[in-house]
């Protein structure tokens, strides 16, 4: 059975020019803390294949309240800071609710999840 509590976030991250390696780093500081937050199903921080400035971080959390955890954390205060430093070219976040079929086919919406972007 379809679990619809489970929420994800997916964050793309374009590095400015010549400070992909750098970007990598910071963002590699996450994924300890946040791969052992309450609730945190998958962690992942990926580097595109066809791409070297374009990164990707993704979440899975039990639950809304989870995810919504994590985006308080102190540790988020590096996405502030790459754009401060000027690091990076752009910034994308999005959250995604599990839906079943059903839901999909009626326009389902998830009220209770923080939305970001």
């Amino acid at each position: 059975m379809l679990d619809t509590s489970i929420v994800s976030h997916r964050v793309a991250i374009r590095a400015g020019a010549g400070h992909s390696e750098k970007v990598g780093v910071r963002l590699s500081s996450l994924i300890d803390s946040c791969s052992a937050a309450q609730g945190c199903l998958h962690f992942a921080l990926q580097r595109s294949l066809t791409d070297d400035d374009v990164w990707v971080i993704t979440g899975s959390w039990a639950d809304p309240s989870a995810m919504n955890d994590w985006f308080a954390a102190p540790e988020l205060n590096l996405f502030s800071e790459l754009v401060t430093e000027r690091l990076v070219a752009s910034l994308d976040f999005q959250t995604f609710a599990t839906v079943t079929a059903a839901q999909a086919r009626t326009g389902y919406r998830a009220e209770e999840v923080r939305l970001a972007g």
